[in-house]
């Protein structure tokens, strides 16, 4: 893969595709971890003596031109951590002489998920080179990530850089015991890389309301819990699979509704009765996983254990947080799993936190990066 000392920075217009999907509230950004996660390329870049810095980035997923997604409110808190002003210009062609610029959303575009070349070629035009910092879009082939690096000299930026060599590392040459911690509500969705953690871990925790289509599987109750029924038999195929590896909660925390306000109790068990659902690994699993964690060298962890978001449902992904900070090598695989240790203000005591959950999960799995692969030599 290329990197910034393959380019000629001194004196050029620098196109930079970074990741600045962040949540808001309104306009105020909830969490600027993204943005402060691409500042390393930007001031290396002005370091090596670029004339120029064009942003191009997305947010959301807008149809059309919507007001919501704006980049105003990203370029604004740039603007603040970076120093100076960061103006936004509303098309390509709009680009200004200013050191630091952003080009809107470029989900404002047509094109712009298709990979078309001619809106990329609006993109190359405001520069002489191209830099691809955005790991958390690396798995999508699009005009801003893909297209347009094959138009100019291009190279990836320090995060794209980091991401990918922390994670292909941790793949190829891990220390052991190696652990995988997966959360979140579908199977599904994680199908893929469940079977490579299986192959490449020495254990594979399973929490979150993933968990309920192993145990339908298993012939137990998950009453009114979260549970994709597709996932059944896939969750059926990893229980035969998974052998010892693969570990299920014991226990359960349950909710009679899906709020921070409902009446809560224990399941000692995994059975879950009409009326309730499962909302959280209970106090038994959650000590079982994090003794597990802690005997690793090495630890993935994608997905919370539970709906974190809520108090009483935060405590089994508080405890596996808790743990990893204790692995050497440990990596929090972007996505709800970043959202929740930086909600419990642990986001800066691992190895390494990725900034893409999509694109760490494909990477893991084996999947070629689109975002990637047009940046390798």
């Amino acid at each position: 893969m290329r990197t910034l000392d393959d380019l000629d920075i001194k004196g050029q217009r620098v196109l930079v595709r970074v990741d600045f999907n962040v949540p808001l509230d309104g306009k105020t950004i909830t969490d600027d971890t993204r943005i402060r996660a691409a500042l390393p390329t930007i001031k290396e870049i002005q370091k090596r003596g670029a004339s120029q810095v064009v942003l191009l980035a997305h947010l959301g997923r807008p149809k059309g031109r919507e007001e919501a997604f704006s980049l105003h409110p990203v370029a604004g808190r740039l603007a603040e951590v970076l120093g100076g002003q960061v103006p936004v210009a509303e098309t390509p062609e709009d680009v200004g002489d200013a050191r630091v610029t952003m080009i809107e959303n470029v989900r404002f575009f047509d094109g712009e998920t298709k990979d078309d070349v001619e809106l990329a070629k609006r993109y190359a035009a405001t520069a002489d080179v191209y830099v691809d910092d955005a790991f958390g879009a690396a798995h999508r082939a699009h005009s801003s990530n893909h297209a347009v690096a094959k138009l100019l000299p291009s190279a990836a930026g320090l995060l794209l850089e980091r991401e990918v060599k922390t994670i292909t590392a941790l793949l190829q040459e891990p220390d052991r015991p190696v652990g995988a911690i997966v959360g979140g509500s579908k199977v599904s969705d994680k199908i893929g890389v469940l079977r490579r953690f299986i192959e490449l871990s020495d254990v594979v925790l399973i929490g979150g309301a993933m968990c309920f289509p192993f145990f339908k599987a298993q012939g137990h109750d998950v009453g009114d819990s979260l549970c994709e029924e597709d996932g059944v038999p896939l969750a059926k195929e990893l229980l035969e699979i998974g052998g010892d590896k693969l570990r299920l909660p014991v226990d359960l925390i349950a909710g009679r509704e899906f709020s921070a306000e409902t009446e809560t109790k224990v399941i000692d068990g995994v059975d879950v009765e009409s009326g309730w659902m499962g909302l959280d690994i209970g106090p038994k699993t959650a000590a079982l996983y994090a003794d597990e964690v802690r005997k690793c060298k090495t630890a993935f962890w994608n997905g919370p254990m539970g709906a974190f978001e809520m108090e009483p449902f935060a405590g089994g992904t508080r405890a596996v947080a808790e743990a990893l900070v204790d692995v050497p090598a440990s990596v929090v695989g972007g996505g709800d799993s970043v959202a929740a240790v930086t909600q419990f203000g642990m986001q800066q005591r691992y190895a390494h936190v990725s900034t893409g959950g999509g694109a760490s999960l494909e990477l893991v799995e084996g999947k070629t990066l689109p975002g990637v692969e047009v940046l390798s030599t």
